[in-house]
């Protein structure tokens, strides 16, 4: 009886699946599935696979030229981002890409150092280059908030040039830091221990004196004033919510991933409230794992206590959001053994049984789109918790299930999700880093 209910579904999601042939066309029904929405979210299973970062740019070209999306939002640092972001926007010294992306030195590098980026990032550049002298330009974001030092120094550039005498005194509150030396996890440690004081009180103060400040600032800066004060306020904002989630690091992990996306949906609102004072579309693709842009409610998640980006956008915007995730059974990731190890060209195992994946396998389908939004079949048997998998920076074959593998409700995740059967993973630029396998050892993928 089971088996013939899962053919039936494999039947089912076949029918109502729209393949992906590398048309023009593809994407029509995402499109119109997304209407007038101001948010799209488009999710990775991995943080390191060619197909996704290239699907992912494609719907976002389309996004960005037929419903005039003028964002484009990551999971990356804001400094690091916005880097990049004055590259697209012709703003910068940097004459190429690859020189755009070279502030990304941080753990994992190919994540955003690769060849899918380049592609993308030239033709964003390109784009903005061929538009009208007075059309709004398409910018590059960062959400995440890994660069507490960073954004430090940040800060305090931009106050040494606007407002000498408060940037003393952030100087004098965020030296609270420097007895450590600039390793967050030492003052998350530190401080959780009871070893020093922390720095919460000194971060909370320079966001808002300059908040207090803003538009005193804007009005004796100058034309392009009110974009420097924004990537100062971010990176004080950033500052402020890093300093808690260091803190909290060392008091369990649901704590800290909890700061974490609410942090990244501060952004993301901050974001559009920057565009919207300022008069422009507020219009914005967010890319992230799947983890973070499926709607929590929807997953093992709630059980844990987590919240996540996608749930947060969705209660803030609503219709006005649109969650798309993106799913693979097997083929080649671009993944870590370890917390901070070399990027390898890893086998991804064939997806396992009572998987998403696995069914998804079992249509024959290559490549496919299926709308979740529908009330269809499909949607109805696809509605009963099954495993899906996650695979992040690192990957760990010999632990799978334990190690990648959760409960989910598609169709309460996503609104539409995006399979690819046979995947391979990015090409990172910094190749000497990078460990391939050229083929799969006779005991894949098994391990005996």
């Amino acid at each position: 009886m089971v088996d013939a209910t899962i053919t039936n579904l494999v039947d089912v999601v076949r029918e109502s699946a729209y393949r992906l042939t590398g048309a023009a066309a593809d994407y029509d029904p995402l499109m119109n599935l997304i209407g007038n929405a101001r948010i799209v979210l488009i999710g990775e299973a991995t943080h390191g696979t060619h197909e996704f970062y290239e699907q992912r740019a494609e719907i976002t070209k389309r996004l960005i030229q037929e419903k005039g999306f003028t964002a484009v939002a990551v999971e990356a640092d804001w400094p690091d981002a916005y880097r990049v972001n004055r590259y697209v926007q012709d703003a910068s010294e940097d004459p190429t890409p690859a020189e755009a992306l070279s502030g990304f030195q941080r753990f994992p590098t190919w994540m955003w150092r690769n060849t899918d980026m380049l592609n993308f990032l030239n033709w964003l550049r390109e784009y903005n280059d061929a538009i009208p002298e007075n059309a709004v330009k398409v910018g590059f974001y960062g959400l995440d908030l890994y660069s507490m030092y960073a954004s430090i120094e940040a800060v305090l550039e931009y106050l040494d040039q606007v407002d000498p005498e408060t940037a003393q005194r952030a100087r004098y509150r965020y030296s609270c830091f420097e007895h450590l030396g600039e390793d967050a996890q030492t003052y998350g440690y530190a401080t959780s221990f009871g070893l020093t004081k922390s720095c919460e009180e000194e971060v909370v103060n320079v966001l808002e004196e300059l908040q207090r400040r803003a538009a005193e600032y804007i009005q004796k800066d100058g034309e392009g004033a009110a974009d420097e004060l924004f990537y100062a306020l971010q990176n004080a904002r950033l500052v402020k919510n890093a300093e808690a989630y260091y803190r909290s690091m060392f008091q369990g992990r649901v704590s800290s991933w909890n700061i974490r996306d609410r942090h990244m949906a501060e952004m993301l609102d901050q974001l559009v409230a920057h565009f919207e004072q300022q008069g422009k579309p507020s219009k914005v693709v967010v890319w992230e794992h799947n983890s973070h842009l499926g709607d929590a409610r929807a997953t093992d998640m709630e059980v844990m206590g987590e919240v996540n980006v996608g749930q947060l956008v969705r209660d803030r915007y609503g219709d006005d959001a649109v969650l798309i995730g993106f799913t693979t059974y097997t083929g080649t990731v671009t993944a870590a053994s370890n917390w901070g190890g070399t990027a390898e060209l890893k086998l991804v195992r064939p997806a396992l049984p009572g998987s998403y994946e696995a069914l998804f396998h079992q249509t024959g389908v290559p490549q496919f789109l299926l709308l979740l939004k529908d009330n269809n079949p499909a949607i109805t048997g696809l509605r009963e918790a099954q495993l899906e998998r996650a695979i992040g920076v690192i990957y760990q074959p010999e632990t799978e299930r334990i190690s990648h593998y959760f409960y989910a409700r598609l169709p309460d995740q996503f609104d539409a999700v995006i399979h690819i059967d046979d995947t391979k993973g990015v090409q990172p630029l910094d190749r000497t880093a990078y460990s391939d396998m050229e083929e799969a050892p006779e005991t894949f993928p098994f391990a005996v």
